[in-house]
C-alpha cells in the first residue's frame, strides 16, 4: 500500500513531486477496477453455475439476452415477412395411426377371456330375437409384473458300480460350471443387479432394502463380493480383449472424472480419477468404451495406456496428453473446441445484460460466434464418409479457423480485454492451443470435440452422485471393468441386463483348469459380435432365450424389477416350484 501524506506534506511537494503521485494513484485506481471487474465476474459465474442453464449453446445465450431489448437485439431488416401460409394456422396433423400396434408388437401376449353379454340381457334390451351379433371390439393394455422369483430344483443323477473295474466308484451327470463355486449368485441374479447399480446408477443398499421388502434376504457385503470375484475372474480377461480392439482403431479419446476411494486415499477428500477411453465418435462399427481406476492424473497413467498406440488421441486440454504426444512418437493430441469456446460462453454469461447491444459487440461474443459457423458446417458434414467429409473441412472451415486465430492474436496483442479476465483468459488458451486445436482439420476421422468422451462418462459421474465414493481400490477398479463393457453394450445397441446375462452364462465355459481365460478366445462374446442371440439386441425382441423361458421377463428401467433366480439351472431334466418368497406361499 502506498504511503499517505498529511495535507502540509503536499503543500510542500513540488510539481514533479505531486505528478508522481497522482500517476501512482491513477495505476492503483486501475488496478481496483480490474480487480473489482474481475471479482464481479467470477461472482456471476458462480451464480451462473448455481442457479442458471448449464448449456453453453449461442442459441441459449442470444435468448438471454434478448429479455431486455427484444426490438432492438431481433431486428433484421434484411429478413423477408413470412408468407401468408407460414402465418396462418394450418390444419392441425393427426396421430399417426398404428404407432401402438408397432410399439407393442414385438412383446408376448395373453388373450383375456371376452367380457359377454348374456342372451337374458339382450332379450331384455332388445325383445326376443331382435339382436344379431356383430365384429367384438379389443384393445391392448400393457401389464408389468415388476417381481417374481423362481427356485429351481436341480436333479443330478448318481450312480455307483456294483462290480467289474468300476465296483464302488461313483458317476454323476455332467453339469455347468458355476459362475461362483459354492455360491447362491447366478447370471440372472447378478445381471439384474449390475444392470440396477451400472446402468440405473442407484446404490446396492436400495436394491438390498428392496430385497428386503419382499423377503430376500441378500446383503450389500454379499452382492459386492460378488460384483468383485465375478469382475476380476471374468470382466477383467473380457475387457482386456476390448482394450485390444480400442488400440487398434486410428482414433481415440479420453477423459477423466475425480472420484473419492476412501481405501486408496493419502488424506481426506483426496482426489483419485476414473479415466475413460473410448473409439472415435465417427467409428460406428465396433464402438468401444474403457473405463480405468487411477489413484492420480500424472501423465504416468496416461502414457501406460497408450504406450504401444499409434494414432489421434482426442481430449482436453490437460497438459498430460500434451506429453503423451512429445514422449510417444505413434501419437497425435488433438483438443476440443468445446472446451476451448467455454471461457467465451463463461464470459458473455457473467456480462451485464441491461445493454445487450454492448454484449453482442464485445470479444467474447464475437469469438462464439466464429466458433458457431464451425461447428454449424462440421454438423452438416457428419453423415459424408471420411475422406469427403476431409475435403469439406479444408475447403470451409480451415479458412475460418485461421482467420480466427488471427483475429484472437489481434485482440490478444492489442490489449483489448484484461489479460486476467475470462474472455483474456479465452484468447491466451485458444493461442497457446493453436495447433492441436487445428489436427481435426488433417483428418476427417476426427471429431471437432471430445464430448463424445463426456457422455460416455455421464453414466458415471450419475452414479457416484448415488453412492458417493468407492471403499476401496479394488472396488473402484470392479466398477471400472463393469462399466466398460455397459457402456460399450448401450453403444452397440444392445440391452444391458440380458448382455450381462448372456456373458455371464458362457463367460464360464471358457475357463481352462486354473480357472483363467484367454482373452483370444472371446470374440464371439463381445459386444458387436454376430453369433450374439437376437434377444440381446434392442427393438428386436422382447422375449428371453427358450432354454430360459422359466425365468420371468425384467424391466430394466426400474430398479425394483429385481430378477431373483435361487440355485442355477444345471441339468436337461428340471423341476420348478414357483413361490412367492414374501409370504412362503406355493
Amino acid at each position: 500500500m502506498a504511503d499517505r501524506h498529511t495535507l502540509e506534506e503536499l503543500n510542500n511537494c513540488s510539481r514533479e513531486e505531486l505528478i508522481t503521485i497522482v500517476l501512482m494513484m491513477q495505476g492503483q485506481l486501475d488496478t481496483l477496477n480490474e480487480n473489482i471487474e474481475r471479482l464481479i465476474e467470477q461472482v456471476r459465474i458462480a451464480n451462473s453455475y448455481r442457479f442458471g442453464k448449464h448449456t453453453e449453446t449461442l442459441d441459449s445465450i442470444d435468448g438471454q439476452l434478448s429479455f431486455f431489448d427484444e426490438a432492438e437485439s431481433c431486428c433484421d431488416l434484411s429478413v423477408p415477412e413470412p408468407a401468408a401460409e407460414e402465418v396462418l394456422p394450418s390444419r392441425r396433423n393427426h396421430k399417426k395411426k398404428g404407432q401402438r400396434e408397432t410399439d407393442l408388437k414385438d412383446f408376448p401376449e395373453e388373450i383375456l377371456p371376452p367380457y359377454q353379454v348374456s342372451t337374458e340381457e339382450l332379450d331384455a334390451f332388445y325383445g326376443a330375437g331382435n339382436w344379431r351379433r356383430m365384429k367384438d371390439e379389443t384393445y391392448k393394455r400393457l401389464r408389468h409384473e415388476p417381481e417374481s422369483w423362481t427356485v429351481e430344483i436341480h436333479t443330478v443323477e448318481v450312480y455307483v458300480g456294483t462290480g467289474g473295474d468300476h465296483q464302488d466308484e461313483f458317476l454323476r451327470g455332467k453339469r455347468p460350471k458355476d459362475l461362483l463355486r459354492g455360491s447362491i449368485v447366478t447370471p440372472s441374479l447378478l445381471a439384474s443387479i449390475l444392470n440396477v447399480k451400472y446402468v440405473n446408477s442407484s446404490a446396492l443398499h436400495r436394491v438390498e432394502q428392496e430385497f428386503q421388502r419382499n423377503g430376500v434376504n441378500i446383503s450389500r457385503q454379499t452382492m459386492s463380493n460378488w460384483i468383485i470375484r465375478c469382475a476380476e475372474k471374468y470382466f477383467a480377461p473380457f475387457v482386456d480383449r476390448m482394450k485390444q480392439e480400442l488400440l487398434s482403431l486410428p482414433v481415440t479419446q479420453s477423459d477423466e472424472t475425480p472420484t473419492q476411494v476412501i481405501g486408496d486415499s493419502d488424506r481426506p477428500n483426496s482426489k483419485c480419477y476414473m479415466w475413460v477411453h473410448r473409439s472415435g465418435e465417427f467409428y460406428k462399427e465396433r464402438p468401444v468404451v474403457i473405463y480405468e481406476y487411477q489413484k492420480g492424473r500424472d501423465h504416468e497413467k496416461p502414457l501406460e495406456f497408450y504406450r504401444n498406440y499409434k494414432g489421434v488421441l482426442v481430449t482436453d486440454s490437460l497438459e498430460q496428453y500434451h506429453l503423451l504426444d512429445k514422449k510417444l512418437p505413434g501419437v497425435t493430441n488433438a483438443n476440443c473446441w468445446a472446451h476451448a469456446r467455454r471461457a467465451f460462453a463463461d464470459a458473455v454469461k457473467a456480462a451485464d445484460k441491461k445493454n445487450p447491444l454492448s454484449v453482442k459487440n464485445s470479444v467474447a461474443y464475437q469469438a462464439l460466434q466464429k466458433i458457431a459457423e464451425f461447428y454449424r458446417i462440421d454438423t452438416e458434414l457428419k453423415e459424408l464418409p471420411a475422406t469427403d467429409r476431409l475435403t469439406q473441412r479444408q475447403t470451409r472451415i480451415k479458412p475460418l479457423v485461421e482467420d480466427f486465430f488471427a483475429w484472437a492474436k489481434q485482440q490478444a496483442a492489442e490489449c483489448a480485454v484484461p489479460p486476467k479476465s475470462r474472455t483474456g483468459q479465452g484468447l491466451n488458451f485458444v493461442i497457446h492451443q493453436e495447433n492441436y486445436l487445428k489436427v481435426f482439420l488433417t483428418d476427417g476421422d476426427i471429431p471437432i470435440d471430445n464430448s463424445a468422451s463426456e457422455r460416455a462418462i455421464r453414466t458415471f459421474c450419475i452414479g457416484k452422485k448415488n453412492w458417493m465414493f468407492h471403499n476401496t481400490a479394488k472396488g473402484a477398479r470392479a466398477s471400472a471393468l463393469v462399466y466398460s463393457i455397459s457402456e460399450t453394450a448401450k453403444l452397440n445397441n444392445l440391452r444391458p441386463y440380458y448382455y450381462f446375462r448372456y456373458i455371464l452364462t458362457e463367460l464360464p465355459k471358457y475357463c481352462d483348469e486354473k480357472g483363467n481365460i484367454d482373452p483370444e478366445k472371446l470374440d464371439q462374446l463381445m459386444p458387436w459380435a454376430e453369433e450374439l442371440p437376437e434377444c440381446i439386441f434392442r427393438k428386436n425382441c422382447a422375449s428371453v432365450p427358450e432354454e430360459r423361458s422359466a425365468i420371468p421377463l425384467q424391466t430394466e428401467q426400474s430398479s425394483a424389477s429385481l430378477l431373483v433366480a435361487i440355485i442355477y439351472s444345471t441339468i436337461p431334466a428340471r423341476k420348478f416350484k414357483t413361490i412367492c418368497l414374501g409370504c412362503h406361499s406355493a
